[in-house]
C-alpha cells in the first residue's frame, strides 16, 4: 500500500531524514510519535506527496507519485490522499459544506454529486445539522470534523494526518481518536497520523518512533 525506502531528506546544511524506510498495509492506522525536531512532521509530508525526498523512493499503490508530471500528481493527490492538520485551515468565507465539497469539485464531481458525498459524510459525523454554518459559527470539535469530512470526500485510499487533536480539549480530541478507528472500520481506509498524544499513538495498530531523522 505504502513503502518508503531510504528516504533522506535536508533543509540547506540541516539533516532531517537520514534513511528512512517504511511499510504501511492498506487499513492500517499507524502513529507516528518523537520529540519535536525528529522529523516527523517532514516524513509525513514526504509521504503525503507535499514536499520531495532528496533521494529515495516512496510507492503508493505501486505508484512512484513523484515520477508523474505536476498536473498528473495533483490528481493523484486529489483522488487517492487526504490531509487533515492541527489547524483546521477552513476556508471563513465558506459555510461547512463548502468547504467540505472543494476537493469534489476540484476532482470533477458536480455540486449536486459533491453535496450528497458531504451529506452522508456529515451524518457520519454528527455534524449533520452544522452543513449551513460558517467556522466561526462552530466549536472547535465541530471544525475539526469538517476539516475530516474534507479529507475523506474523495474517498481516499490513504489519510495523512498531523497533530489532528492538537488544538482539541480532551473531550473533542478522545471523540476524534475513536473516530478515526470508526472510519477505518467503515471505508477501509489507512491512516497515517503524526501526534504528540500519547492516548491516540496507543491506540494504532503500530507505532512508529522517531528519533534524529531516524526510526528508533
Amino acid at each position: 500500500m505504502l513503502k518508503a525506502e531510504n528516504i533522506f531528506k535536508k533543509f540547506g546544511t540541516l539533516e532531517v531524514l537520514k534513511g528512512v524506510s517504511l511499510e504501511i498495509n492498506a487499513g492500517e492506522i499507524v502513529s507516528i510519535v518523537g520529540s519535536s525536531g525528529a522529523g516527523k512532521t517532514t516524513f509525513l509530508q514526504l509521504l503525503g506527496t507535499l514536499d520531495k525526498p532528496d533521494s529515495g523512493n516512496i510507492l503508493i499503490n505501486g505508484i512512484n507519485p513523484f515520477s508523474l508530471s505536476q498536473k498528473a500528481l495533483a490528481k493523484f493527490r486529489n483522488s487517492q490522499l487526504g490531509f487533515i492538520f492541527q489547524f483546521h485551515q477552513l476556508l471563513p468565507e465558506f459555510t461547512a459544506v463548502e468547504n467540505a465539497i472543494l476537493p469534489a469539485l476540484i476532482k470533477g464531481d458536480s455540486l449536486a454529486e459533491a453535496k450528497e458525498k458531504a451529506n452522508e459524510l456529515f451524518d457520519i459525523l454528527n455534524i449533520g445539522h452544522r452543513l449551513e454554518h460558517k467556522p466561526n459559527e462552530l466549536s472547535g470539535g465541530e471544525q475539526q470534523r469538517v476539516a475530516v469530512a474534507r479529507a475523506l470526500i474523495n474517498k481516499p485510499a490513504i489519510v495523512f494526518a498531523d497533530e489532528p487533536s492538537g488544538n482539541l480539549d480532551s473531550k473533542n480530541s478522545e471523540e476524534l481518536h475513536h473516530l478515526f478507528f470508526e472510519l477505518r472500520d467503515k471505508f477501509n481506509q489507512t491512516f497515517v497520523i503524526v501526534t504528540h498524544n500519547e492516548s491516540l499513538a496507543n491506540m494504532a495498530d503500530r507505532k512508529i518512533v522517531m528519533a534524529d531523522g531516524k526510526l528508533a
